[in-house]
């Protein structure tokens, strides 16, 4: 297999979406992992970039692979829709956030650490509460 630089992850409850790129920006790699395979896959490879779109979940996979080693980015989903070029698939969103993610003008979203994810998962359900009053 080529040298990968780049791959882009479309992440769902049970089977992840990757996309991956070499050097010359051609695809050398579209895989469907299980969530039990996602950490062993990546832990075999050197270090790369790796995209996802960013929500809840998201967040802990990039703690987890930036632990192997990588270097992972979070793309807000509505940058990345522009780059979808066929109907709505785990296969084109993981393309997709590959070829987001290599644009020089993106912005990405930081990565939380678990006790930012706790202190916002309070912040809402105070919200909530205060809310149904």
């Amino acid at each position: 297999m080529d040298k990968l630089i780049r791959i882009g992850m479309d992440t769902s409850k049970s089977v992840f979406q990757l996309h991956g790129v070499n050097e010359a920006e051609q695809p050398v790699l579209r895989k469907k992992l299980r969530r039990n395979q996602v950490l062993a896959f990546f832990a075999g490879l050197s270090p790369l970039k790796i995209g996802m779109e960013a929500c809840g979940a998201a967040h802990y996979w990039a703690r987890e692979l930036r632990a192997l080693g990588h270097e992972v980015v979070l793309l807000p989903p509505r940058y990345v829709k522009p780059y979808v070029k066929r109907s709505k698939s785990d296969a084109a969103d993981a393309q997709a956030i590959c070829e987001a993610m290599s644009r020089p003008d993106m912005r990405f979203v930081p990565t939380k650490s678990a006790a930012q994810q706790g202190s916002q998962m309070l912040a809402k359900l105070r919200a909530q509460f205060i809310g149904r009053r």
